[in-house]
């Protein structure tokens, strides 16, 4: 008997998988009651979304189904009703129509419910839980929006695996096109199914997790998941979910507390207890506890939380950290810990207390394994934090740091190079005994070398440092041991002259400045003269270069009187 019920239904089904997908594609067509026709389509997509599966369905055939589809038949011949005469603007009244469509989508609403319900009792197999083909890249908006729809009501009715495998699918279009993320965020309850998941079992709570991720990453939908209330859903992955699902959850509170605003939402829901935690523990995988550090990062601007994270004592943590041998954990760690102690003294009493100096100083070591990226984010660090006393800048320079510094100066990468240039420049503007031992180190050839760089900013960054050294008499000395220092710079100087003149943006005042330093010597007055280039700022409206003209006739005037004294 059971047998019989089966292949009677499979015709039965056939029809209702027929009539409901040429019942949605007439609904495009009829102008009149738009709104009420757009619901019925959308219970269409559902209920055709369900009954196709069933066609897949091996063995386990539910009497329940037949008596089920044979009611689904009934409406959808309604349905068509209605539509043809809609269609054909040949009905009575439109008080009457809508009460009539209300009724068709009321009947729709309960067939799905009923599948839905037929479907959890488990009648779907392993191997039932298959999924639509996904329409091509060339294809419409409607076969994309149905082919969605289609992935929502599997992700509705189907069992656990069926809801996984729609889960995959839809995060495979998601990554390959981005108008699958906007149909995602627009179809109602679409995105709340998703945040349900989060709490769901742990091989769709990863799927989900790695939904919420692709949809983070567009700034505009952030405010849709936030007001979601998506925030306790990752933050409970963060503390129970597998790695996977840990990774993408910590990767989309990174990118929703971009916004500041977000970050008491992440604090009050115990995501920065559950961060930590991840952190402190050496159990989990680099891109976690990046990813982990990036959060952190973007809430230690709240003082509260950043005041719990040091009583935590969590600062000793983030320096461990920064001897990973993950690049992303090293750079993470360092941008955390800039952020944390920056403008926070307690902070960085315990960053020097606990060796974090010697830890970054190991990093920018061209000796160690560190990638060009860490070495970058160490200077950086060492720039904001190792200025603020002398006992920070005593463990620096005791940490055989110069060594370093100079090495990457000559030898770096441009960025490594940039960033090494920036902390030389802070360290010439320290008191003389620091300027004199950069002197003896060899920093001022290298300072020589980036006045002829391309970009402005290092030409006067390089200048600006080799001013202060040669501003020490003993450094100055030096420096004019090498006659071809002062050849050069005059050289330089002719071609920022060329080009101010194509109105490009020049940096002769800070080269002028160096040759104003260095006219007490006669050989270096006798050189400027010589080169011509007086008498071309004797034209111009120069106020830097008239006062090099204006100290050089000085010191000439000082000459010619010495000269005249001692004879």
């Amino acid at each position: 008997m059971g047998k019989q019920s089966e292949e009677e239904s499979r015709p039965s089904i056939e029809r209702a998988i027929e009539s409901i997908s040429c019942l949605i594609s007439l609904s495009h067509s009829i102008k009149s009651f738009s709104v009420k026709w757009q619901l019925i389509r959308s219970k269409l997509e559902e209920l055709y979304s369900g009954i196709s599966a069933v066609e897949n369905l091996d063995s386990g055939f539910d009497p329940s189904l037949s008596s089920l589809v044979k009611a689904i038949l009934v409406s959808l011949k309604e349905c068509h009703d209605l539509a043809s005469r809609c269609l054909n603007v040949s009905y009575v009244g439109k008080l009457l129509m809508q009460s009539d469509l209300d009724v068709i989508a009321g009947k729709l609403d309960r067939h799905v419910r009923n599948l839905s319900m037929i479907y959890s009792a488990g009648i779907l197999s392993h191997g039932f839980a298959i999924v639509v083909s996904k329409p091509s890249g060339k294809a419409c908006r409607d076969d994309m929006r149905f082919y969605v729809r289609d992935l929502l009501t599997r992700m509705k009715i189907g069992d656990v695996e069926m809801k996984r495998q729609a889960l995959v699918k839809l995060n495979e279009s998601m990554e390959e096109d981005d108008r699958y993320t906007k149909m995602v965020v627009e179809i109602s309850d679409m995105v709340n199914i998703l945040i349900e998941f989060l709490d769901s079992e742990m091989g769709i709570q990863e799927e989900a997790s790695k939904a919420m991720l692709l949809i983070s990453g567009f700034d505009s939908y952030k405010p849709v998941l936030i007001q979601s209330c998506v925030v306790g859903p990752l933050v409970r992955v963060l503390e129970n979910g597998n790695v996977v699902g840990r990774e993408a959850s910590a990767r989309c509170l990174m990118e929703l507390t971009d916004n500041s605003e977000n970050a008491w939402s992440v604090s009050a829901h115990g995501g920065v207890a559950a961060l930590l935690k991840i952190c402190s523990c050496g159990e989990f995988g680099g891109e976690l506890i990046a990813s982990s550090c990036g959060v952190l990062r973007n809430l230690v601007g709240v003082e509260e939380i950043k005041r719990y994270m040091i009583e935590e004592d969590m600062v000793s943590t983030f320096i461990k950290l920064i001897g990973s041998k993950d690049e992303i954990v090293q750079v993470n760690s360092i941008e955390l810990l800039t952020s944390l102690c920056s403008r926070d003294e307690q902070s960085r009493e315990i960053l020097v207390r606990e060796g974090g100096i010697q830890e970054l100083v190991l990093v920018a070591d061209p000796n160690s394994v560190s990638s060009s990226k860490a070495k970058e984010m160490a200077l950086r660090a060492i720039h904001n934090l190792c200025f603020g006393s002398v006992s920070y800048l005593n463990t620096l320079m005791s940490s055989q740091f110069l060594v370093h510094l100079l090495y990457l100066l000559r030898n770096g990468e441009f960025i490594v190079q940039e960033s090494a240039l920036k902390v030389t420049s802070r360290l010439c503007s320290l008191p003389m005994e620091v300027k004199r031992i950069m002197g003896d180190a060899g920093f001022m050839p290298e300072l020589v070398r980036f006045l002829d760089a391309k970009s402005l900013h290092v030409r006067e960054i390089a200048s600006d440092a080799l001013c202060c050294l040669i501003s020490v008499p003993k450094n100055r000395k030096k420096f004019l041991q090498d006659d071809g220092n002062i050849s050069y710079i005059l050289q330089l100087l002719d071609e920022e002259e060329m080009r101010n003149e194509k109105n490009d943006l020049g940096g002769t005042k800070f080269l002028i400045s160096i040759l104003m330093l260095l006219t007490s010597c006669n050989r270096v007055r006798r050189k400027i003269s010589a080169s011509g280039y007086l008498k071309s700022i004797a034209e111009k409206e120069d106020s830097d270069a008239k006062r090099l003209v204006k100290k050089l006739s000085k010191n000439r005037l000082r000459t010619i009187l010495g000269g005249i004294w001692h004879s």
